[in-house]
This record gives C-alpha cells, sequence and structure tokens, in this order.
C-alpha cells in the first residue's frame, strides 16, 4: 500500500515516516500544501495523513479540492487542532478519521490499519482466501496451518492485490503501489516478488493475464 504523508514538522515527519514504513508501507512524505497538490495530481495514493497547519496552503483547502475531484481516497486527519468546530469542520471536509497531536504512534498505525482494511471493504483483521490464512495486523500468513515467512515486499505485492480481488493490476501499477519516490525500482521487481509469492503460497493464489498483469481471483 502507499501512503502520502503530507507533514510540515519535520520531527514529526521523520517519526511516522519510519514506524510506516517499518510496517512495509511504501510513503511519500511531502512538506507543504503545494507539494501536496502536486503529488496528489500526480500520483495514486491508497491513504494520506493530513496534517492541517501547512505552508504554501491550508490542509482543509486541499482536502475540499480532493474531494471535489471526486477522489475517495481515505484522508486521515492528524492535526493540533483540536477544537470541536475545527474537528467538525476537517470531517464535514471529507476526512475519514481525525487524529490530535501530539499522538501515539500505536494509535496512528491501528488507524491506519482500520482505513485501509474499511477500504477494501473488510472488517476482519484475519480472514482466508483460497486457503491462505492473512492477517492484515501483523503481516503475517499461514497455508494449511503452517506460517509463511514473507519478505516486507512480497507482502505489499499481495496486499495489493488482495484489495482488489477480480482487479488485473499491471506491473506498472503494482510498482506505484509498493515502492515511493525515494525507493529504487528495479525492472523486474515485481516479477520476482510474484515468483516468492507462488513459490511460498501457491501457484493458485496469483494467477498471470497474459499481457496486461496478475490478479487474485474471487473468493
Amino acid at each position: 500500500m502507499r501512503l502520502l504523508l503530507v507533514e510540515d514538522d519535520q520531527m514529526i515527519g521523520e517519526a511516522v515516516l519510519d514506524i510506516l514504513r517499518a510496517e512495509h508501507y511504501a510513503v511519500d512524505w511531502v512538506r507543504d500544501g503545494r507539494a501536496a497538490e502536486a503529488a496528489l495530481s500526480t500520483e495514486t495514493y491508497d491513504l494520506m495523513l493530513l496534517d492541517l497547519g501547512l505552508p504554501g496552503k491550508d490542509g482543509l483547502d486541499i482536502l475540499r479540492q480532493f474531494r471535489a475531484a471526486r477522489k475517495n481516497t481515505p484522508v486521515l486527519i492528524a492535526t493540533a487542532r483540536d477544537s470541536i468546530e475545527q474537528r467538525i469542520q476537517g470531517l464535514d471536509a471529507g476526512a475519514d478519521d481525525y487524529l490530535l497531536k501530539p499522538y501515539d504512534l500505536g494509535e496512528l498505525l491501528a488507524r491506519v490499519r482500520a482505513l485501509l482494511r474499511r477500504a477494501c471493504g473488510r472488517t476482519e483483521t484475519v480472514y482466508e482466501h483460497m486457503g491462505v490464512v492473512i492477517n492484515s495486523t501483523t503481516h503475517e500468513a499461514s497455508v494449511e496451518g503452517q506460517p509463511v515467512v514473507l519478505s516486507y515486499r512480497e507482502w505489499a505485492v499481495l496486499d495489493s492485490l488482495l484489495s482488489r480481488p477480480g482487479a488485473v493490476l499491471s506491473r506498472q501499477q503494482l510498482e506505484t503501489k509498493i515502492f515511493g519516490w525515494d525507493d529504487g525500482v528495479v525492472s523486474n521487481a515485481v516479477e520476482v516478488y510474484i515468483h516468492g509469492l507462488r513459490k511460498k503460497l501457491g501457484t493458485h493464489l496469483i494467477q498471470n493475464v497474459r499481457g496486461v498483469g496478475y490478479m487474485v481471483p474471487r473468493p
């Protein structure tokens, strides 16, 4: 999953970036409102973490403009604006959740996971798909009761495909979901991760649609 972090505070931004990447998310970090606008106009994200008090352009204006463009990406506001009126404004502008600074990083992760599950139409954290049991909280998988160790990029590919069962994702689409701006991309990286997943989880789970890309069948 690829996330956009919009945060101008250097210390907070570095801490959030580190913990999100440690949880295997691909993250792009921008530090002002204009840069956030540019990122949203050129990239596709699975979730946006949005501060409101930004240089260049206020986060609330960014959110309103984003929703006016009919973008349904989940948005978690993380801000120091703590009045009831400001929280109402943020939620009415289209935010899916609202977190006040200073916040616990563990709670931030839990809220991110909840929003991503909801966006995929799931409520449960542990579920089964074609004989593979997946834990979206711990990023673990098991086959016939046997745990399977996945690399963080293998998990990122699997999670991207499982979030849209039945949809075909091209190699380029998968690359945009698992690599951020600062990540080096090897030309055959997706194929390598797909091969690893098939070896560990079975060849039935991820199907190749010739000339188009990859998919996980609907259950």
